[in-house]
């Protein structure tokens, strides 16, 4: 009976090692709420004091402090370290809240957070500064970006859309009243497409007019024609559509002017017109010319694109550009054009000169992280937020036609601009498939 008792005790505790190395590969939120995180918290509650003091985040107190701590409290004055407000445990790891003595800043923190990662076990820490004095220490217990599964309570108000996965667990939001205008860049399947289909497939969903520019005659676009106000497909096309827009850009203004705000969302709901997304999928098909006589219509281009950039955020028209590579070799304009994207999205890059295209002179310290992303992780990027700081992302996959079902499903959103009638795009019929007849013939003679 003992031995037999010994063998069950040993096949239990066999299997359960066995679950929880199963989990930790195939399961990591399990294995992160029932091991990693009561194994983490307690590290944290232990060695905090410690940590902060060998990571260089402590200052020596105040002198009331160390005046009560010799005389009063007969102790030796030991540097002061942030104060935990709040800890809180999540589903991919833990919430840390920190009071800041006189004399750190977030700064500080954020310069040590490799060193705060190693010392606590954890797979990464970010520094968030959520009110003056205050931070949140955002621990991720394991790689979030391995398998992206998005929040479930990811649904932005307003003009926002959630496009992919921050490496701390909390979605990426694509919001255009923050950040109205975008810069995309990404090598050949780096997965630049499929965080456009991702935020087509979002933006369906909202009260907008899709724009799309594709100059690669509509082979990525041409699938979300349901939803789309208006396509160009050719350079020729998008100039004159451009400047469609420039000119419905000025009558928004007029508008403005009528009535005596400066933005657009200051109207009452009756008088706003709809905001206007306009999608460019390779920017640098606008830029390049074959002849002499593309000139012109370059220049065109170019003038309309800055024009839109720098004054049609108050009107509510935004640029959501798409390239490979945008620097000065596009030629005259290109880098007055990105400086007014202020909205960066770098995914895996052929060269460290394209990402400090995107980053350099926005967020100069991920310039080396974008420049290390492995090809083996497609829908990877850095991304810059409007706080000025950056995060490491990655997009959850989605299919061309996944997004193109959304596209129909919503197409009775499309707006009416009669300005973007002539450019709206032909919607295929759909033919069925044939099959076998259902109806049973009858001989005409017996």
């Amino acid at each position: 009976m003992t031995d037999l008792s010994t063998v069950l005790e040993t096949t239990g505790a066999l299997a359960g090692a066995g679950g929880l190395g199963y989990a930790k590969v195939r399961a990591p939120r399990v294995y992160w709420s029932l091991v990693g995180l009561p194994v983490t918290w307690g590290r944290f509650s232990f060695t905090y004091r410690s940590t902060m003091d060998v990571c260089g985040l402590t200052v020596q107190p105040s002198r009331l402090r160390a005046f009560l701590a010799r005389n009063i409290a007969h102790t030796e004055v030991q540097p002061v370290p942030p104060k935990v407000r709040h800890v809180r445990g999540t589903s991919t790891g833990l919430r840390v809240t920190l009071r800041l003595p006189a004399g750190l800043e977030p700064a500080d923190l954020v310069a040590a957070s490799e060193r705060l990662r190693h010392a606590w076990g954890v797979h990464s820490v970010t520094v968030t500064e959520t009110k003056p004095g205050h931070v949140e220490l955002r621990m991720t217990g394991y790689d979030v970006l391995r398998r992206v599964r998005m929040p479930r309570r990811a649904r932005p108000e307003g003009l926002a859309v959630p496009v992919a996965l921050r490496e701390d667990g909390t979605a990426f939001v694509r919001d255009y009243r923050q950040i109205p205008m975008a810069l995309t860049l990404g090598a050949n399947n780096s997965g630049k497409s499929v965080y456009q289909r991702n935020l087509i497939k979002g933006l369906a969903k909202l009260p907008v007019a899709l724009v799309g520019i594709d100059c690669k005659r509509g082979v990525e676009q041409s699938a979300y024609a349901a939803r789309l106000s208006a396509l160009a497909t050719t350079p020729d096309d998008s100039a004159s559509l451009l400047d469609v827009l420039v000119g419905e850009m000025e009558s928004r203004f007029e508008l403005l002017s009528l009535h005596g705000v400066s933005d657009m969302w200051d109207l009452p709901a009756g008088l706003r017109p709809v905001p206007v997304v306009v999608l460019v999928d390779e920017v640098a098909e606008l830029f390049l010319i074959s002849s002499k006589k593309d000139e012109d219509r370059r220049e065109l281009i170019v003038t309309a694109l800055i024009r839109l950039a720098q004054m049609a955020r108050a009107v509510g028209i935004h640029l959501e550009v798409c390239g490979q590579r945008f620097g000065s070799e596009l030629g005259r304009g290109a880098t007055m054009l990105r400086a007014q994207l202020t909205g960066r999205v770098v995914h895996r890059v052929n060269d460290k000169q394209t990402a400090e295209m995107g980053l350099a002179d926005v967020a100069p310290d991920a310039v080396l992280t974008a420049s290390l992303i492995p090809a083996e992780r497609p829908g990877t990027a850095v991304a810059t937020d409007s706080t000025g700081g950056w995060a490491k992302i990655r997009t959850p996959h989605t299919s061309r036609a996944e997004a193109a079902a959304v596209c129909r499903e919503f197409a009775h959103l499309v707006p009416d601009l009669p300005a973007l009638a002539p450019y709206r795009p032909h919607e295929p019929a759909i033919v069925p498939v044939s099959g076998p007849s259902l109806v049973k013939p009858f001989p005409v003679t017996d």
